[in-house]
């Protein structure tokens, strides 16, 4: 992995983590997912014009990641409901990795090598040490329909992960690969929201509109950043290298929510790094 393309994802990391904690912290999920995904379909309306329209080829992988992504932002806003961030951010973004490494071997021909594979196994090592970690600082008995949902959020980002680094290749065009991506997938959970709250929308929408739109400009450019490099990488060492972002989400945790993060935390984020260092060793 070239190191400008290790420094976006590693950005893309920062961003992401930011994003989550930003729909977390607004209480109302479904008003922050309206938000969220509202300002990215309109961010994406503004860039259309200006980017290169994706190729035919791309269309049935744009279609087929709008609908993945609106079953992950159900998903996500059902794990953020049910648990913790520590809890439900980690196991989400943890389980990806792995199931990214199986279907790019399968679908995307790309088996990963020896320091590779390695990387992958040892950063999702580290990950799944911040997920126990993060149930065990919760304080409370473990939430199994929120583990459920956070594992159930976890394939649909390997699956997302996976139909967008063939589209956005197919697509000749990352930049018009992510406006459109944003248009397609952004539609459902306002129109939604619109249809629940008819003549209330407005009122309910107001008093986070500053937090979702900015949380909204920081998905929109995280995704944008992976989606150009898995132009330029393998998908299975960007998804895992992408997940350091649970390392930015633990210290978000610890330092807005009052999470836990404590030694096991730190050992298991140095475990992670471990793997990031294998996997860019590959490269």
């Amino acid at each position: 992995m070239p190191p400008i393309v290790a420094a976006a994802v590693l950005l893309a990391a920062v961003t992401h983590a930011s994003w989550n904690a930003l729909a977390h912290h607004i209480t109302d999920k479904l008003v922050g997912f309206t938000l969220i995904s509202g300002g990215g379909a309109l961010i994406g309306l503004v860039m259309a014009p200006f980017a290169p329209f994706p190729a035919a080829g791309a269309w049935p992988y744009l279609i087929l990641s709008a609908v993945i992504h609106i079953a992950y932002y159900v998903l996500l806003m059902t794990s953020f409901k049910l648990g913790d961030f520590g809890q439900a951010y980690p196991i989400a973004r943890g389980t990806a990795p792995l199931v990214v490494t199986l279907l790019a071997a399968v679908f995307a021909g790309e088996v990963p090598g020896g320091w590779q594979a390695a990387g992958v196994a040892v950063s999702c090592a580290g990950l799944t040490g911040l997920a126990v970690w993060g149930l065990r600082g919760s304080g409370r008995r473990p939430d199994w329909r929120a583990i459920g949902a956070a594992l159930a959020t976890g394939v649909s980002i390997a699956a997302y992960t996976v139909v967008d680094g063939l589209g956005v290749r197919a697509s000749g065009s990352a930049t018009g690969y992510i406006a459109w991506l944003m248009i397609c997938e952004g539609i459902a959970i306002p129109a939604y929201a619109a249809y629940r709250w008819r003549g209330e929308l407005a009122d309910r929408l107001r008093p986070f509109a500053l937090r979702g739109l900015l949380g909204a400009a920081l998905s929109v450019a995280a995704y944008g950043l992976v989606l150009w490099a898995q132009t330029r990488a393998d998908l299975a060492p960007i998804s895992a290298l992408r997940e350091s972002s649970i390392i930015v989400g633990a210290a978000i945790g610890a330092v807005f929510f009052k999470e836990r993060f404590g030694l096991p935390r730190i050992l298991a984020a140095g475990v992670m790094v471990a793997g990031i260092g294998l996997m860019l060793h590959a490269g």
